[in-house]
Order: C-alpha cells, then sequence, then structure tokens
C-alpha cells in the first residue's frame, strides 16, 4: 500500500518545470505544442524532450550548472511564457518575480443565433470555443480575433469583454471576448490542434460542452440558462 506522501508530487525545480505543471501536460506533449507554436509563429527554435529534461533540472546530470540555451531554443520558450530564460530557468524561489501568469484568450463568435466551436486534437474530442495564449503587452480581445481567424478562417470583430476566470479543469486563466462574425466560410484552418470546426445553434450548446463548464456570463451573452451549480 502506498504512503500519502508518494502521491505528492515534488515541488518544481524551476519556474519552467512549474509552468509546465501548470498546462497538466506532460514533457512529450509540451514538446509536441512547441513544435506547432514554433510552426504558427515562424520561430526558429526546436526542443527535445531530452533537452527538455536538462532545462527543468536547471542543472546537467552531473549537478554541473547548465551551458548557455541556444538563442533560438530561449527566444521560443520566451514567446510562450512571457519571461525571460533567466527567470523560466531559476529556482522558483529566486525568480525576480517579473513572470505573468499563463493567460488564455477565449473567442466567443456570433452568427445570428449560432455560435463557433473547435473541436480539439485529443483523446476526448473535446469542443470549445476558439482559443489562443495572450502574449505579454497583447489585448485579450485582439488576441481572440487573431487566433479565431488562424483557427477558423473566419473574421471577427470585438464586441466586449464577459469576464476572467481561472479555467476549472486546468487552472489557466482565461479571458472571455464576445465577438460577432464578419465574414468567412469556418474551416479547420489548424489540423495540428483541431479536428473539426463548425457553427452551432447557440441553443444547442450545452450538447457540444457541458453547461457546468461554460463561464456563466459566456451563458448569459447567449441567452442560456445558468445551471443552479454555477
Amino acid at each position: 500500500m502506498r504512503s500519502a506522501d508518494q502521491d505528492v508530487s515534488p515541488p518544481p525545480r524551476t519556474v519552467l518545470e512549474g509552468r509546465i505543471r501548470e498546462r497538466r501536460e506532460t514533457l512529450e506533449e509540451f514538446v509536441r505544442f512547441t513544435e506547432d507554436f514554433a510552426r504558427k509563429h515562424d520561430e526558429p527554435g526546436t526542443l527535445s524532450v531530452r533537452h527538455l529534461q536538462r532545462l527543468i533540472a536547471g542543472a546537467r546530470p552531473d549537478g554541473k550548472p547548465l551551458g548557455p540555451v541556444r538563442p533560438a531554443t530561449a527566444r521560443l520558450l520566451e514567446h510562450i511564457f512571457g519571461a525571460s530564460i533567466r527567470d523560466l530557468l531559476a529556482p522558483p524561489e529566486k525568480s525576480s518575480g517579473a513572470l505573468q501568469p499563463l493567460r488564455v484568450a477565449i473567442a466567443v463568435v456570433v452568427r445570428d443565433t449560432e455560435v463557433l466551436l473547435v473541436c480539439r486534437r485529443d483523446d476526448a474530442n473535446t469542443w470549445q470555443f476558439p482559443a489562443g495564449i495572450v502574449k505579454p503587452g497583447t489585448d485579450p480581445a485582439v488576441a481572440a480575433v487573431r487566433e479565431t481567424l488562424a483557427e477558423t478562417d473566419v473574421r471577427c470583430v470585438f464586441v466586449r469583454m464577459l469576464g476572467t476566470r481561472p479555467h476549472p479543469m486546468t487552472g489557466v486563466l482565461c479571458e472571455y471576448v464576445l465577438c460577432d462574425y464578419v465574414t468567412g466560410e469556418a474551416r479547420n484552418a489548424d489540423v495540428a490542434e483541431n479536428s473539426d470546426v463548425i457553427w452551432v445553434r447557440a441553443a444547442d450548446l450545452t450538447r457540444f460542452i457541458p453547461a457546468g463548464r461554460i463561464y456563466g456570463p459566456v451563458l448569459q451573452a447567449l441567452d442560456l440558462e445558468i445551471p443552479a451549480t454555477s
């Protein structure tokens, strides 16, 4: 029988390790994400699982300090997390404090009585609203409009902010943005991350996403009933 402390992960050795844990991803999954991110954002940096293991440890296997990180790799990680490579590779207690929480813009795009959804390419084929990481200094509304176009080929315009909350499953800070459809035929423009893109009647939204997982102000904006437990 396992003792209780065997179920507790050791504290992160570096800020980078902690930030990857926040994403609820394995190292292999994070490396795949960096490949997609680099391709989408024209970043030349690359990262292998073995290299990432060394980086998150904060030292070489023999205990000696890490050597300089390749500039392209450093720039890639800095772009993803919005922090300097020095901060990312520091022990959490020695960080400069300049790190910002990972933020994601969630685009709730409305066309008449319909709302736009994407199906994530994961084991559960999860349906959700178009979403993308908000880089430091970027307006979430700009990120939401840009990511919608990149993922679905749909052009939309910002209407208003619906609110902010930590995601109930991942803990990532989500900024919800209401947008109006302008033009474009919805299609899967990001086959690396998504398997499908569709318009659904707002009234049918909870057939795709459980009502308990939808942010209350989103339901209000779509004139849907808010569950009593929300």
